[in-house]
């Protein structure tokens, strides 16, 4: 059976059998987008990040540094509701930022909050990735910066 429950701008489909140990369960906070091109990889946050969520996410980026020499990431943060204790300190997402630092040319980042955004500025000078956060409203511009030849590179 398939439940609606209203959070804010979205509408989430969750998922549940009824009986014995039944189990509701919320959509994916993270949602792949599509991309002009497959080396760059767009997601949109809508919700409360859980650690499944984080580590989907985290599988998909490192299956991408395995078949790609460089990538670039665009986060659109829609409606972002935090993250799980348990998505803050995942192991396998831990493992792609470390990894990112190799593999990733262009990171953008749209809606993002003011602390990540501070943190993601900060880091634009420490790392060789080329980062950058967009106010929500300025979405068409991400994807300008991100992704400007449109041949997809």
């Amino acid at each position: 059976m398939d439940l609606l429950k209203i959070s804010k701008k979205r509408v989430i489909k969750m998922t549940t059998s009824f009986g014995a140990g039944a189990e509701v369960k919320p959509a994916s906070a993270i949602t792949r987008r599509a991309s002009p091109r497959p080396t760059l990889l767009a997601f949109e946050i809508a919700g409360k990040i859980a650690k499944a969520d984080i580590e989907d996410m985290a599988r998909q980026i490192d299956e991408a540094f395995d078949a790609y020499d460089r990538i670039d990431i665009l986060l659109i943060m829609s409606d972002f509701e935090g993250l799980d204790a348990g998505a803050v300190f995942d192991r396998e997402a831990l493992g792609a930022q470390i990894r990112s630092v190799r593999h990733v040319h262009k990171y953008g980042v749209v809606g993002a909050p003011a602390w990540a955004r501070a943190m993601i500025e900060f880091s634009d000078f420490l790392s060789p990735v080329d980062a950058k956060t967009f106010d929500l409203a300025q979405e068409a511009e991400a994807w300008a910066w991100i992704s400007p030849d449109p041949a997809g590179r």
